[in-house]
């Protein structure tokens, strides 16, 4: 065949490799700036000025979708759009389909960095942004897909390369992902504000099926596509073993999709889906190492090159990080160690582990290597490369050890009796106020790692500079002879499909699909799953707007509202949960971490001038408390303009609320609220009208639990 002259496109490249320094700087940067409300916790709401927009409940959301979807998306994007066209042999598709894919993930991240400190927030963990911008997500995110799969069918090369299957896999996975798990029902075409379609037991297993596969689709397949694609290159030694990624990719992409209940363990979702989460999570530690030992191995023969070059430093790390979590996972999905580790901050330092260890080390070797071929010229300081690693790794420790050693003391102080049988630690903000130090060590940790980060953009900066940027880079390669669709003399099934995309995406599709819809179809479809309790109440007018507060000022980062069957949570919020309970939340609002104590059934247990003494500074009630101050609630206007489209809403996604109801809400809504400010006016300290949204807040928090509430 005649050889073929055409050019790679590094515009796409060079402009994401742009994009993962900007947004890294500021995910970390604004990580940092939440790591310090812990112990400033008053830093952004004083007496005279406060500012909501910057308070720990707005801001964490933003931290965790600036670094998955900003830092660590940008970082795949470079990747994938750098070594498919290489592995392929061709241009991408279409130039048009990258700049929009370009433009529209900066828009869509942009749109969170303004929508999240506004209160803009669904509340499910990992995919909090509203209706409008998950619409906006599916359309870019399929363009990404449609140009990379015609990429593909256009190919040079007949065989695809191990990281092009991961990266088919991550894109059919997170398209499925993100469109079921962000079923939901706007409120208004003019409100950003939409309630799911889930509720209770089912929203909380499909979010965790997305939230957990999120982790697996978007931070784990892409990011060993990466790897499988840079270390090889890196090292210069082809991957230890074909067969073992073979075994590697179908395994794990199988069995992750299973995995998702083992964050629900010991909730109210059925034991027989905990028990398969359980299992298929403690299975997939087997291909996950085998990865693990796939990429490491691939260095064997240059261990030696591992001490002078700091690109090989990053990819070791990253790799061993990736073998820390995916083993630290599969032994959290033990009732015996999750009964320890959850909604603790053992949970934080090992999510951490994956995204500055795994995720971030890898995205920082990849750009040391991919500066120096891009710009034409040498990195401008392998020294500063190298002050890098050692300061991104102290800061990995730093972050990591004493989120460890902060959550098995938690655990031990909820857990501590007294021999008389009650409470050692009776009051939860005594097991708050003993691991500050750790929370001060984590934030040192964390300057640390974004020190790291400056030290590379000032590297890539002069880097840049002193070279010549290649926006087309010339190639050459014959195209690809017909051959017959059967297996060739000698071809292994496998290496046969590597030559059939398509087929090949099938059967990644059903490979994932299998999981996800055993577990999922017939919580919702049975009905014995979730026994429903005749006592349990829909919210009122005033606490559906109670609510969307809570979820606004991200209450539920912090409060989990579930307790589980253990005697020393029974014996501290009062009965454990039942899945029953929940059956009109939409959405689920459980959490997964506690800073603060469980509110599932807060309701009743303080007078309603407790809660607004609380909400207004938490040291008047809990000296000592950690707890941000929320004074603009109690000087803005409840906005209830939209109460009877809210409750509408519910209704068409299952709350039964009667037409008369509705009508009469916003009356409905005036009435409650002119009883609890009537309420809170006897006190001769509290001067509060009834259309302050604390009221709606009051309201909402003393209806937690109450439904079933026992002595």
């Amino acid at each position: 065949m005649e050889v073929q002259k055409f050019y790679y496109d590094n515009k796409i490249v060079r402009n994401f490799l742009y994009a993962t320094i900007v947004w890294g700087v500021v995910g970390m940067l604004v990580g940092l700036m939440v790591a310090f409300l812990f112990f400033f916790p008053e830093w952004m709401a004083q007496d005279k000025w406060s500012l909501p927009w910057l308070s720990f409940g707005r801001l964490r959301p933003l931290h965790t979708n600036a670094v998955i979807f900003a830092f660590v998306g940008n970082s795949i994007f470079t990747g994938v759009y750098y070594s498919t066209q290489r592995l392929l042999k061709t241009r991408m598709y279409s130039d048009l389909l990258s700049q929009i894919n370009f433009w529209g993930w900066q828009l869509i991240i942009v749109a969170a960095a303004i929508t999240f400190p506004f209160g803009y927030n669904s509340s499910k963990e990992y995919a909090e942004l509203e209706w409008p911008i998950d619409i906006a997500i599916a359309v870019v995110w399929l363009v990404f897909g449609y140009n990379l799969i015609a990429t593909i069918i256009k190919r040079r090369e007949r065989h695809i390369y191990v990281a092009i299957w991961f990266y088919i896999a991550t894109f059919v996975t997170i398209t499925i992902l993100h469109v079921f798990n962000n079923l939901e029902v706007p409120v208004s075409l003019m409100a950003m504000k939409s309630y799911s379609v889930y509720a209770g037991v089912q929203d909380a297993l499909v979010q965790w099926w997305y939230g957990h596969n999120a982790v697996a689709f978007f931070l784990t397949t892409p990011i060993l596509g990466l790897m499988y694609y840079f270390v090889p290159k890196a090292a210069q030694r082809p991957v230890y073993s074909y067969r073992l990624s073979i075994i590697h990719f179908w395994s794990l992409i199988f069995l992750y999709i299973w995995a998702g209940p083992h964050h629900l363990l010991y909730s109210a979702l059925p034991d027989w889906a905990q028990s398969l989460g359980t299992v298929f999570s403690i299975m997939l530690i087997a291909p996950s190492w085998g990865g693990m030992i796939n990429g490491l191995l691939t260095l064997r023969g240059v261990w030696d090159k591992v001490r002078e070059d700091p690109i090989l430093k990053f990819f070791v790390v990253a790799i061993t990080g990736y073998g820390m979590s995916t083993f630290e996972g599969p032994m959290l999905s033990l009732k015996n160690v999750n009964a320890i580790g959850h909604f603790t901050d053992w949970i934080v330092g090992h999510v951490h582990i994956g995204a500055l260890a795994w995720n971030g080390f890898l995205a920082f070797g990849m750009i040391y290597w991919l500066l120096p071929r891009m710009w034409k010229t040498n990195l401008y300081s392998q020294k500063l490369a190298n002050l890098h690693f050692w300061i991104g790794t102290l800061g990995i420790l730093f972050y990591a050890i004493p989120l460890y050693w902060a959550g098995f003391a938690q655990a031990a102080m909820w857990k501590q009796f007294n021999p008389d049988g009650t409470l050692v630690y009776g009051n939860f903000l005594e097991t708050v106020t003993q691991i500050l130090p750790m929370y001060m060590m984590r934030a040192f940790g964390g300057t640390l790692y974004l020190i790291g980060i400056l030290i590379l953009a000032w590297n890539a900066i002069m880097t840049i500079r002193q070279g010549s940027a290649v926006e087309d880079e010339a190639a050459e390669a014959a195209d690809l002879e017909p051959v017959t669709v059967s297996r060739l003399p000698g071809e292994t099934w496998h290496y046969a499909l590597e030559r059939k995309p398509v087929q090949f995406t099938i059967l990644a599709v059903i490979a994932i699909a299998i999981g996800g819809a055993v577990e999922i179809i017939p919580t919702i479809v049975v009905k014995s799953n979730i026994p429903t309790i005749e006592a349990v109440r829909p919210l009122t007018a005033l606490e559906v707007e109670g609510r969307d507060i809570y979820i606004r000022e991200g209450c539920n980062n912090c409060h989990s509202q579930m307790i589980r069957p253990f005697r020393s949570e029974t014996e501290r919020y009062g009965e454990y949960s039942k899945a029953g309970e929940y059956v009109y939340d939409h959405p689920f609002l459980w959490g997964s971490k506690r800073t603060g104590p469980d509110l599932m059934r807060i309701g009743g247990k303080y007078n309603d001038a407790w809660h607004f003494s609380h909400m207004y500074d938490p040291r008047i009630t809990s000296p000592g408390s950690i707890m941000p101050r929320y004074p603009w609630l109690f000087t803005d206007k409840l906005d209830y303009s939209l109460v009877s489209e809210k409750l509408k809403t519910l209704s068409i996604v299952g709350v039964p609320y009667s037409d008369t109801y509705i009508e009469g809400a916003t009356a409905n809504l005036e009435e409650q609220a002119n009883e609890i400010s009537a309420n809170l006016n006897k006190d001769p300290n509290i001067e509060i009208t009834a259309d302050a949204e604390i009221i709606s807040l009051i309201a909402y928090l003393q209806r937690l639990g109450v439904d079933i509430k026992t002595e």
